[in-house]
């Protein structure tokens, strides 16, 4: 083989290798970034069901003999499935006790955090403060819940779909 041939040979050897770098390195551009959007996906969607537990919490926690109808739409607002028919069906019962007792309570939330989740559901544990007033304790009460809600997402929201008191 003569000088030219062997010159020949390693432009080509040297632009293969060039094309294969190019390649790798795109794909490796892509990989990460396809990585990066969806971690970026993933930590939204754990700000939105913690914002979404933390409110309904607080809507759950915040209720006042005064205004008891729309504090109550605001439960029923942020509710799915057996919960919201739960609420729904004792409101009414809910309501007369509240007046009569003249009861207020305003929620505060602590700390909340997600036990599970994925793309349409979630569990999140909440801790919840809650300064209660009423006949029978004029001056108030200090409460404090911590709340295991269920979550799902419906129509691209995340709507409370069971809550239980843990102990």
């Amino acid at each position: 083989m003569n000088a030219d041939g062997g010159k020949r040979v390693r432009r080509r050897v040297l632009s293969a290798g060039l094309v294969v770098a190019t390649v790798l390195t795109t794909a490796l551009s892509v990989w990460l970034a396809v990585g990066l959007a969806g971690q970026r996906g993933a930590e939204q969607r754990r700000q939105d069901v913690l914002a979404a537990a933390r409110q309904s919490a607080l809507n759950f926690t915040s209720l006042d003999y005064r205004h008891y109808d729309r504090d109550s739409g605001n439960v029923l607002k942020s509710a799915t499935g057996d919960f919201k028919e739960q609420f729904a069906a004792q409101t009414e019962q809910l309501t007369a006790l509240v007046a009569e007792n003249k009861s207020v309570s305003e929620g505060q939330v602590l700390e909340a955090g997600i036990v599970r989740s994925d793309a349409r559901s979630a569990r999140v544990l909440v801790v919840a403060d809650s300064k209660v007033t009423n006949t029978a304790v004029p001056d108030g009460e200090a409460r404090t819940y911590r709340l295991q809600l269920d979550l799902v997402l419906k129509d691209g929201r995340w709507l409370t779909s069971d809550v239980e008191f843990v102990g």
